[in-house]
């Protein structure tokens, strides 16, 4: 078809992306330290650096990814030479979310690019500082009929979604990600949702309470807490929970000093919507640690909570903050009863020094993703599917597995004018046993 994009204007355009970005880097740090105090250095680590280095991975690959895939022929296709071709699937809309605006608006349109598509990419108005600054890139690099970005609120990203796209991927909440599945289904058009959910993360007796409390302070707090894939509660043998608290409120102080509120490497929530939201969560009578908001700059400090009620308010939902529920169990059932009344979530944790637990674990629930002692760093690998399962997501990208996404598969047998086996053609008469036995004998 003469409107796909070759694959060499394709690769041309993702380094000229590449170059626009790396020019516009301390614009990008600026917009996101406007937009919600993001630290420059969680800027640089989760949102610049991760996109740089999956446009680096796509543009080295995407001749490979592109080149039609042989595959053995059947026998029933003899002779024949069988191909995958990756076709575009044609006008995509992307619609990103708040939290990682740059990274999470960027990375399915490098996908969605390479894969030869046209894209309207719509970034969050809760990110106008950002939203902006990607609209300058943009501009810079495509031609508006080959990537356009669109602004607007909530009512006009429903106009979007009545119009007749031939992909749809969408990243933000499980609510939203049920209008968005809704929308897709009138045309069947087929969508990737990037959701998220209750992410429990196990601490295993015997486990190193010491390394186990580092990580997931890190990996809770960063973004405030606003990465859906952040351990979203703390499930922890009993006679570990006591110490492991006192390591907790150790570390916290360690990484952000005794008010989080004045250290330069603790964001803010988005907006006040969202911090009152995560304030309704709070039941005083259960906080061990933190608990501070400020209404001048929508601040929250990390929180610990201390065994809420599995039906209060910060257990009903995602919470996508930093609140931190601790609740402790005794043995195994009662762990298993525990993550079983949630829907499957975006990503499980274990913190363990038993492999043959930490393996049960990994393969008794379904979830999108995960890691053995150590959260959130599954990310990062490009070679990794990233995406969610149940209401946790539908599909997944990163890597290789982005291009397919954006991707149809394409089945062509190819075969030449001699060599046609007469068995399969009309009259049927005598041939029934044979071609039984023929199957039969290379089944």
């Amino acid at each position: 078809m003469s409107s796909i994009i070759p694959v060499e204007k394709r690769k041309l355009l993702l380094k000229k992306l590449l170059v626009s970005i790396k020019k516009h880097e301390d614009d990008i740090i600026d917009a996101l330290l406007k937009d919600f105090k993001k630290p420059p250095f969680e800027t640089f680590l989760t949102e610049i650096n991760y996109v740089i280095s999956d446009l680096k991975y796509t543009i080295s690959n995407i001749e490979k990814w592109a080149k039609p895939k042989r595959v053995w022929p059947s026998i029933m296709t003899f002779p024949s030479s069988d191909f995958i071709y990756s076709e575009p699937y044609g006008r995509v809309l992307i619609i990103a979310p708040w939290n990682y605006p740059f990274q999470l608006a960027l990375s399915p349109l490098i996908a969605a690019v390479a894969a030869g598509n046209t894209v309207v990419l719509k970034p969050s108005e809760l990110t106008f500082q950002t939203a902006q600054i990607i609209t300058k890139i943009i501009e810079e690099v495509f031609d508006v009929k080959q990537v356009v970005v669109v602004h607007g609120g909530a009512e006009f990203t429903q106009s979007l979604l009545e119009k007749r796209w031939d992909y749809i991927f969408f990243t933000g909440s499980v609510t939203v990600g049920k209008i968005v599945a809704q929308a897709a289904a009138k045309n069947l058009t087929p969508t990737t949702l990037e959701l998220g959910g209750k992410n429990p993360c196990i601490i295993d007796e015997g486990a190193n309470l010491k390394v186990a409390a580092k990580r997931i302070v890190w990996g809770k707090f960063v973004n405030a807490g606003q990465t859906c894939i952040a351990p979203d509660y703390i499930l922890i043998q009993a006679k570990e929970k006591f110490d492991f608290v006192e390591i907790l409120k150790k570390e916290i102080e360690a990484a952000y000093g005794e008010n989080p509120e004045l250290s330069p490497d603790f964001a803010r929530i988005i907006n006040s919507k969202n911090k009152e939201r995560l304030k309704q969560m709070i039941d005083p009578s259960k906080v061990i640690y933190g608990g501070i908001s400020s209404d001048t700059d929508n601040y929250i400090s990390p929180t610990l909570i201390d065994e809420p009620e599995l039906n209060s308010a910060v257990m009903k939902n995602e919470i996508f903050g930093p609140l931190l529920p601790i609740i402790s169990y005794s043995n195994e059932h009662e762990l298993v009863s525990i993550i079983k009344q949630f829907e499957k979530p975006l990503a499980l944790y274990v913190f363990s020094n038993n492999t043959i637990f930490a393996e049960k674990m990994i393969t008794q629930f379904s979830f999108g993703g995960g890691c053995i002692n150590d959260c959130m760093v599954h990310f990062a690998n490009k070679r990794l599917p990233f995406g969610g399962v149940g209401h946790s997501g539908i599909g997944a990208y990163h890597g290789k597995l982005g291009f397919d996404t954006f991707s149809h598969k394409k089945a062509i047998v190819k075969k030449p004018n001699w060599g046609d086996v007469p068995i399969r053609y009309a009259p049927y008469k005598k041939k029934l046993n044979f071609i039984k036995k023929v199957i039969s004998w290379l089944s």
